[in-house]
C-alpha cells in the first residue's frame, strides 16, 4: 500500500516542481491574507466588531496584484535565486515593501472604509516576517530531510569556519546524494570558538583533530580554505597523517573563476597543493598593454611551459598567437586545449626546428611577430650530460637563431625562458642556459626591442619531472628512487610560473635576468616519503647518488650577480656585476680526476682582448671529431658585464697523450669538459 501511494504521489510532486514559482506566489499571497486581518484586528484593539470583510478583501486583492507585479520585476518568481537564499530574501523584502507602499498610496488617495491608514505599513512588516518565516521553515525542513538521507554518508570534519567553510557545509547539507556529512568544524580563531553553521558547530582548534575525529568516527578531513598557503596545507596534512585521517581540499579561488563552492569541488590533497603555491597576482593592465592586439609567438609551444604560456596569453586576446614547435604532437595538443579542435590546418601553427636558422628567419619575416616567448630547449640534465653537443646545438645555437630572427623583424619584447640551474652552473644544462641568458642580454643592448630572460625552478607535473616519476614508480610497486637524502629543489605550479613570466615581459629591462620567487626549497626525500607511505606496506626508498653535473641545492642568483625587486614582490631583477659569467675553476690535474669531475667551463683571453667561454664538445660539428681533434664551442663576452657578443665553433688539433693542456681521452670527451687556452 505504501508503495502504491508513493507511485501515485510522484506525478503530483513532479507537477508542483514544474510550477514552483506559482506555488511560491500563492504561499506569499496567503501570508498577506493572514497578515491583513491580523494587523487590522490589532489596530482596533482586538475588537472583532470593527473588522470589515469587504475592506479586507479589497486590500488583499491590491496586495496580491502588487506582490505578483513587483515579484516578477525583481525576479522573485522567475527562478533567479534559490528559494530561501539570502539574495531571494532580499528580493522578497523589496517586493513586500513596494507592495505595502502601493497600498498606502492607494489608501491615502482613495480612502478604503474599514482600512485605517496605518494598516498597510503594519501589514507589510508582518508580511515580511511571515514570508521569511515560511522560507526559513522550508530550509530547516530540507536540512532535516537531507541529514536523514545522509545518515549513511561518511562523517566529515571541516577545517575553517569562514566563508569557504560556510559554503561547503550548506552545499553538503543541501545535497542528499553527497558522500559526506559535515559533523564538526575546526578553527584556530578564538573569535569563532562558538560558531555554528546550519547546526554544525566549531569543536576546537586544528590541533584537536584527532580527538574530534575519534568522537564522531570521522576518517576524512576537509580543508575549506581555498586561499590556504602551501605551508598551512603541509601542516594540516601532517596533523591529519599522524591522526590516520585522509585530507581533502577545495580548488583555489582562481581555479573556481568566481563560481561558488560545491560538493563536486572536493578532492584529495595532491602534491601540487603541498608543493606549489596559488597562482600569483599579475599586473593585467601592464600585460595587456604589450600583448593585447599584438602578434605573439611562442617557441616550444608544445611543451609544458610553452603550452601553458599559450593558454595564458590567449586570455589577453593577441591579434595572433603563433605556436612554433618541431613536435607535431605537441602542436596538436596545445591547439586542442585552446580552441577545442585540433585539425592542424591553421596558419598559427609553425612547424620548425630552432636549429634551422634559415627556416626561422623565413617564418619570422612571414608572420612578423611583435612579442616572442622563447621556451624551446633541451632541459633534461642527465641526457645533456651524456649528449652535450645536442645541448649546445639546441640551447645555445638555437637561441642565437631565434634572437637573430627576432632582431630581423624588430620585435618589441623578447622573453627567454631559463632555469635556476643557470645560476652558478655545474652541468651542461646549466652552462648552456646561462649562455642563452647572456646572449639575450647582449641582444638587448644592440637591438631595438626589450630582451630579458626569466629564471625559475622545477615545474610541478611537467614531463620528466620528479612527481610523474614517483607516481609511476609507486604504481609499479616501487622502489622509489631518490639521488640523495638531502637534495632539495624549488617547485612552482605551471600556472604561476607562466603568469609571472608574462608579467616579467611587461616589467623587464634590457640586459636583466628576472628570477621568479619560488618560495622555500623542498626536500625531495620528503616528497618520496609521501608516495611511499600511501601504500600498505610502505614502499622502499632507494638512494642512487648524485648524477654527473647535479647539485645538492640549487641557487637562484649567481655569485657575480646582484638582484632587487623594484616592481613585483615575486620577481627579482638580476644584473651581472662581474666580468665572468661562470665560476672560475682550475683544470683537472689528471685524466682520472677529469673523468670523475663535474662539468666546468673557464675563461680565456682572445686575440681582440675579449674574454671567452670555451666549452669542449665531442662531435659538435657536422662530422665526428677525430681522436686528435677537439671541437670547441666559443662564446665571446661583450664589453658590458653579463653579455655575450656571439658564439662560434672551433676545431683544435691536440695530442691527447702528450699535451698537458688538453688531457682528453675518448671516454672523457663523451661529456662536456674543460678547455683552457691560457
Amino acid at each position: 500500500m505504501h508503495q502504491t501511494e508513493e507511485v501515485a504521489v510522484r506525478p503530483l510532486l513532479a507537477a508542483v516542481r514544474r510550477r514552483l514559482p506559482l506555488v511560491h506566489y500563492i504561499v506569499d499571497c496567503v501570508v498577506w491574507l493572514v497578515a491583513l486581518p491580523l494587523t487590522t484586528f490589532s489596530r482596533y484593539d482586538f475588537t472583532l466588531g470593527e473588522l470589515r470583510l469587504d475592506a479586507t478583501m479589497r486590500a488583499w486583492l491590491i496586495a496580491a496584484i502588487g506582490q505578483g507585479v513587483f515579484g516578477l520585476a525583481s525576479g522573485l518568481y522567475t527562478r533567479r535565486w534559490r528559494y530561501g537564499s539570502f539574495d531571494e530574501v532580499a528580493a522578497l523584502a523589496a517586493t513586500v515593501l513596494l507592495t505595502g507602499l502601493t497600498m498606502s498610496i492607494i489608501n491615502v488617495l482613495w480612502f478604503m472604509r474599514g482600512a485605517p491608514r496605518s494598516v498597510p505599513a503594519l501589514t507589510a512588516a508582518v508580511a515580511i516576517a511571515g514570508t521569511v518565516a515560511v522560507r526559513s521553515s522550508w530550509r530547516l525542513y530540507q536540512q532535516k530531510q537531507t541529514k536523514r538521507e545522509l545518515q549513511g554518508a561518511a562523517p566529515l570534519i571541516i577545517i575553517g569556519a569562514g566563508e569557504g567553510g560556510e559554503q561547503i557545509v550548506k552545499a553538503l547539507l543541501s545535497d542528499p546524494t553527497s558522500r559526506y556529512q559535515p559533523v564538526a568544524l575546526l578553527d584556530d580563531d578564538p573569535a569563532r570558538a562558538r560558531y555554528s553553521i546550519s547546526g554544525v558547530r566549531v569543536r576546537g582548534p586544528v590541533s584537536q583533530m584527532r580527538e574530534v575525529a575519534a568522537r564522531y568516527g570521522a576518517e576524512d578531513v576537509l580543508l575549506a580554505i581555498p586561499s590556504a598557503p602551501r605551508e598551512l596545507v603541509r601542516d594540516v596534512d601532517s596533523i591529519a597523517s599522524n591522526a590516520g585521517l585522509k585530507l581533502l581540499v577545495l580548488p583555489s579561488v582562481n581555479e573556481m573563476f568566481g563560481v561558488g563552492i560545491g560538493v563536486g569541488d572536493i578532492r584529495p590533497v595532491g602534491e601540487a597543493d603541498l608543493l606549489g603555491r596559488r597562482p600569483a597576482e599579475i599586473d593585467t593592465d601592464a600585460v595587456a598593454h604589450y600583448i593585447t592586439g599584438r602578434r605573439v609567438l611562442v617557441t616550444g609551444a608544445g611543451g609544458s611551459i610553452g603550452s601553458e604560456l599559450c593558454r595564458q596569453l590567449a586570455r589577453f586576446e593577441p591579434s595572433a598567437l603563433l605556436k612554433l614547435d618541431r613536435d607535431e604532437s605537441g602542436l596538436h595538443a596545445v591547439q586542442l586545449s585552446i580552441h577545442g579542435r585540433a585539425l592542424l590546418d591553421s596558419d598559427d601553427l609553425l612547424l620548425a626546428d630552432i636549429r634551422d636558422r634559415d627556416r626561422l628567419i623565413e617564418l619570422f619575416e612571414q608572420h612578423r611577430p611583435d612579442v616572442v616567448f622563447h621556451a624551446a630547449a633541451l632541459k633534461h640534465l642527465p641526457l645533456l650530460e651524456a649528449n652535450p653537443q645536442e645541448g649546445w646545438k639546441t640551447n645555445v645555437v638555437g637561441t642565437q637563431n631565434v634572437l637573430d630572427a627576432a632582431e630581423v623583424v624588430g620585435v618589441t619584447h623578447f622573453v627567454n625562458i631559463s632555469t635556476d640551474k643557470a645560476a652558478n652552473p655545474t652541468s651542461v644544462l646549466g652552462y648552456t642556459k646561462r649562455l642563452t641568458e647572456r646572449l639575450t642580454a647582449h641582444k638587448g643592448m644592440t637591438a631595438s626591442g626589450t630582451y630579458v630572460s626569466v629564471r625559475f625552478g622545477n615545474v610541478l607535473g611537467s614531463r620528466g619531472s620528479v612527481l610523474p616519476a614517483f607516481r609511476e614508480q609507486a604504481a609499479r610497486g616501487g622502489p622509489i628512487t631518490v639521488t640523495h637524502p638531502d637534495i632539495t629543489r624549488y617547485f612552482m605550479l605551471v600556472e604561476e610560473a607562466s603568469q609571472l613570466v608574462i608579467n616579467a615581459g611587461a616589467i623587464g629591462r634590457d640586459g636583466e635576468v628576472l628570477v621568479l620567487d619560488m618560495g622555500e626549497p623542498v626536500k625531495i626525500a620528503d616528497v618520496a616519503q609521501r608516495f611511499a607511505d600511501r601504500h600498505s606496506p610502505p614502499l622502499e626508498i632507494v638512494y642512487t647518488g648524485l648524477r654527473p653535473g647535479e647539485k645538492l641545492h640549487e641557487d637562484l642568483v649567481a655569485a657575480d650577480e646582484h638582484g632587487e625587486r623594484p616592481f613585483h614582490p615575486l620577481i627579482t631583477h638580476v644584473r651581472s656585476i662581474g666580468r665572468a659569467p661562470f665560476p672560475h675553476r682550475c683544470e683537472p690535474s689528471s685524466i682520472a680526476d677529469q673523468e670523475q669531475s663535474q662539468t666546468r667551463a673557464t675563461r680565456s683571453d682572445s686575440a681582440d682582448g675579449l674574454d671567452q667561454i670555451q666549452l669542449a664538445l665531442h662531435g659538435i660539428g657536422s662530422r665526428e671529431a677525430q681522436d686528435d681533434e677537439l671541437v670547441v664551442g666559443v662564446a665571446e663576452l661583450g664589453p658590458v658585464p653579463g653579455t655575450l657578443v656571439g658564439i662560434r665553433t672551433e676545431s683544435l688539433r691536440v695530442d691527447p697523450v702528450r699535451d698537458d693542456r688538453h688531457p682528453f681521452t675518448r671516454e672523457a670527451r663523451r661529456r662536456i669538459v674543460l678547455h683552457c687556452s691560457v
